[in-house]
């Protein structure tokens, strides 16, 4: 143990200031929800489920695969459903539920439909055809005990049908479903109210557990909201933290096949059994529909049957977990939260800053008084108990902060602990020297001017790495003279990598005819996959340019194929002690490789795994590929074609996309008459929409067998 002088014990709290302010600034807000997701996970692995799956005050009536797949609903549009969805909303109430919700809107009714039939519309042979359904839900909305759902999109809501409307009494029966998405994208909260026509209006959880309690929801002034006797706790404003269980079938679950044959059974009795006294939401639980990631993301496993069965055969157990879960489920654990008084609570920003500036201070202190080895070991037990207390107070419902101590910790170990060793000056200069003969000097201007520099030796980061390779260059550099090749190589490659470059990336090798770049390294980038995905698109703009200009290329048209993947590579100085590369290794790269090997299977030019189609965000028109698995791996990758840039696709783009899309939905349906007829449609501009046509053809004459599966093994690197 070192002794600590005046001045060092000064530069530790200034350090563990700094440092706690940092992890509780707006910097640190996307990663605050981790705390959250890891809490619910080591909750559930440790503890085991809070609740018995039969006490929960929530059912969920599912349209879900086994529906589709059941008659009558098989082969017939949802909304051709309502009268079948009717007999069994009737049943439900009959048997005594508290009130029933629907998390799904029907927009439309088969009675409106204006397609020509006969010498009329659809919609005029079928008029009558919701009567049925639409009784079903007057009736007990008399009692309010019918909600339907709408769906706030853009400046209008997606709202149910106006027939449906009307017979549930308008707006006092009709709801928000929408759901809160962090920074990050995760949902772990709901809004509690919704300003409609100027004044507070509970969400769809709110208003079933109100009814379910036969309360009043209270909106203070500050849109705070009591429920009864609960006052429903807030961190951000208007909004509920959800406490999610783990695992999985912790809300019981019926199909709708089964119980619509439940009813063609005559048993009575086992609507009365199961939702007596229940609240029933009626949702879509599919596995291509309404899929959210939730604070259950890291404490999922695989789905299997949650709740007796009536009329049909038992479902088979999902052969895997999935780290989403359907909508429904969102609003019926905040339901069960409200009803429970079992939401979140979680710490403000002061006392979680103030915890963190605890954890920086002690810290600072052990990188000063022990070695380095000793000190990170006393910071990591100090971690590890500190996740322990934390787990225990969540299985009351209490949020600890995980991320903002960790980060303060973490930053006050490693910034005294340079202070302490002295190297701050002696790593900046290696680094410009390193770092000179690869990099430009204004990147490393900035790199060294940014607060967080890399490590010698080698860290992991989240990067976007970019790989591109040319189409054929074996086959037409054997024809051309060496001279020929170098020179057309390095028209191409200076080309892609300025703009590369110009979009904050940087090359980390050529080899041959092929690049290796990263985007987020050396210096962190905040929208690094949407930067990539510009450069790709831009590159392809600019090999055009080339091909254009015959003296360029040689007068040789070139193709292109680049692959795009986001996530944790490591990054450094990696070789021997006398010669070494800043360069990036890992899975990331290697999946990077094989997705751009994937454009030649698919006639592509660009993909991108499904990491860097979420990080990219809603910033580009993107349309899934397909879902395969690559040489190497064994998880499927789903990969994503970027079409342009948002507001710039054309609409031949978008119908091509429209087209795919649905004709890969009726692929993995096995309908491939439907595939057939979706891909024929764009097949002659489309190459992978032809690939998938032959296919289709084949399969729709000769149907591959039940062991089929739609996800492609590629055995090409």
């Amino acid at each position: 143990m070192q002794r600590i002088s005046r001045r060092d014990a000064v530069a530790a709290i200034v350090v563990a200031l700094v440092a706690a302010l940092l992890a509780a600034s707006p910097l640190l807000d996307p990663l605050r929800g981790l705390s959250i997701d890891t809490l619910t996970a080591l909750r559930w692995r440790t503890l085991g489920a809070r609740h018995d799956p039969a006490s929960s005050p929530t059912v969920v009536i599912a349209l879900d695969e086994a529906t589709y797949r059941t008659p009558p609903f098989r082969g017939s549009p949802t909304v051709a459903w309502t009268r079948e969805i009717g007999r069994v909303v009737d049943a439900t109430v009959a048997g005594g539920a508290r009130v029933v919700g629907f998390d799904i809107v029907l927009p439309t009714s088969i009675e409106e439909s204006a397609i020509p039939f006969d010498d009329g519309t659809l919609g005029a042979h079928l008029r009558g055809f919701d009567r049925d359904f639409l009784r079903a839900l007057a009736l007990p909305a008399r009692d309010g005990k019918i909600v339907l759902g709408e769906v706030q999109h853009g400046a209008e809501p997606v709202v149910p049908a106006a027939g449906q409307r009307i017979a549930v009494g308008g707006a006092r029966n009709i709801r928000l479903l929408n759901v809160y998405s962090d920074p990050d994208g995760v949902v772990r909260r709901v809004p509690l109210t919704f300003a409609v026509d100027g004044r507070p209006v509970p969400g769809m959880a709110v208003e079933m557990a109100a009814r379910a309690l036969g309360v009043t929801p209270e909106i203070a002034a500050d849109r705070g909201l009591t429920l009864g006797s609960y006052r429903v706790p807030t961190t951000i404003a208007n909004t509920m933290t959800i406490n999610f269980a783990g695992g999985s079938n912790d809300i019981p679950t019926f199909s709708l096949a089964d119980l619509r044959a439940c009813l063609d059974k005559g048993d009575s009795d086992f609507f009365r059994r199961h939702f007596a006294g229940k609240v029933v939401l009626i949702g879509s639980v599919l596995d291509f529909e309404d899929r959210r990631l939730t604070a259950k993301r890291f404490a999922t496993a695989p789905a299997a049957p949650a709740a007796e069965r009536c009329a049909l055969p038992p479902l088979p157990p999902a052969p895997f977990a999935r780290d989403t879960v359907d909508g429904v489920y969102v609003q019926a654990a905040a339901i069960n939260d409200l009803l429970r008084g079992d939401a979140v609570v979680e710490l403000g920003r002061l006392p979680a800053g103030l915890i963190a500036a605890a954890f920086a201070a002690l810290a600072a202190l052990a990188a000063l008084a022990f070695a380095p080895a000793i000190a990170a070991a006393g910071c990591a037990t100090l971690a590890l108990a500190w996740t322990a207390a934390a787990t225990l107070a969540f299985d009351r419902a209490l949020a600890l902060p995980l991320v903002e101590p960790f980060a303060a910790g973490l930053a006050a170990l490693v910034a005294m602990t340079g202070f302490r060793l002295i190297v701050t000056d002696r790593e900046k200069r290696l680094l410009r020297r390193s770092f000179a003969l690869y990099l430009a000097p204004a990147v490393i201007e900035q790199m060294m001017a940014s607060s967080r520099l890399p490590q010698l030796g080698g860290e992991t980061r989240s990067v976007t790495v970019f790989f591109s390779d040319v189409a054929g260059f074996s086959a037409f550099s054997e024809v051309m003279r060496p001279a020929d090749i170098v020179a057309l190589m390095n028209r191409y490659l200076a080309a892609m990598t300025d703009v590369i470059e110009a979009h904050g990336g940087f090359v980390d090798k050529y080899m041959g005819d092929a690049i290796v770049a990263v985007f987020g390294a050396p210096i962190e980038a905040a929208h690094q996959a949407a930067d990539a995905v510009h450069a790709a698109l831009r590159c392809c703009e600019r090999l055009a340019e080339l091909n254009r200009d015959a003296a360029a290329t040689g007068g040789r048209m070139l193709v292109h194929r680049i692959g795009l993947n986001s996530g944790e590579a490591l990054l450094g100085n990696i070789g021997s002690r006398r010669r070494f590369n800043y360069t990036v290794v890992g899975d990331t790269v290697n999946l990077a490789s094989r997705i751009e090997g994937a454009n030649e299977h698919f006639a592509t030019a660009v993909l991108a795994s499904e990491a860097t189609m979420r990080l990219a965000g809603a910033g580009f028109v993107w349309r899934e590929i397909d879902a395969v698995r690559v040489k190497g791996r064994t998880q499927p990758v789903t990969l994503y074609e970027p079409l342009a840039a948002a507001g710039r696709a054309t609409a031949e783009q978008m119908a091509r996309a429209e087209a795919y899309t649905a004709g890969l939905a009726a692929w993995r349906h096995r309908d491939f008459s439907a595939a057939a007829g979706q891909f024929a449609r764009i097949a002659d501009a489309d190459p992978p929409a032809a690939r998938f046509l032959a296919r289709a053809r084949k399969f729709a004459l000769d149907p591959p067998g039940e062991d089929w599966s739609p996800i492609e093994t590629l055995e090409a690197k």
